[in-house]
């Protein structure tokens, strides 16, 4: 598991119905009980009460990975593939898709978890790594 300090940009994995395996973009706050929690402030999301507020929770650290690195996308031709792994963002977030089709500029990406088939400009979409063992792996290459 990676140790996070104050002022690390990082993603945080949903663990909510309907959100799960989602990813949001956080900085962390502080580190609490020896790094197996961290306090994170979301940047896109916000308080239920105050909705001007950006959102402050407390998460388990196996919730938190660090920002994926900038993946430089090869346009000649298209960006993505049929059934290539994508991240879409939508909703505040990154949820993870299979492309099923492009029209236009559009890509069709389909969530197995909800079960959807969306419509995305590929500015919104996201060559989907993971990150494992403390590195980035792409089904492509490692970075």
């Amino acid at each position: 598991m990676a140790v996070f300090f104050k002022g690390d940009k990082v993603e945080v994995c949903s663990q909510e119905e309907g959100f799960l395996g989602s990813y949001y973009e956080a900085k962390v706050l502080s580190s609490l009980n020896n790094n197996t929690r961290y306090q994170v402030r979301y940047k896109n999301l916000v308080e239920e009460d105050d909705q001007t507020q950006p959102l402050v929770e407390i998460v388990s650290a196996d919730e938190v990975r660090p920002m994926p690195p900038s993946v430089i996308v090869n346009r000649s031709g298209g960006v993505f593939s049929y059934l290539e792994k994508v991240d879409a963002f939508d909703n505040d977030g990154w949820w993870a898709g299979r492309v099923t089709g492009k029209q236009g500029l559009k890509y069709y990406v389909y969530f197995e978890t909800t079960g959807d088939e969306l419509a995305y400009d590929a500015s919104r979409l996201r060559n989907h790594i993971e990150w494992r063992d403390h590195h980035w792996v792409s089904f492509k290459k490692r970075f």
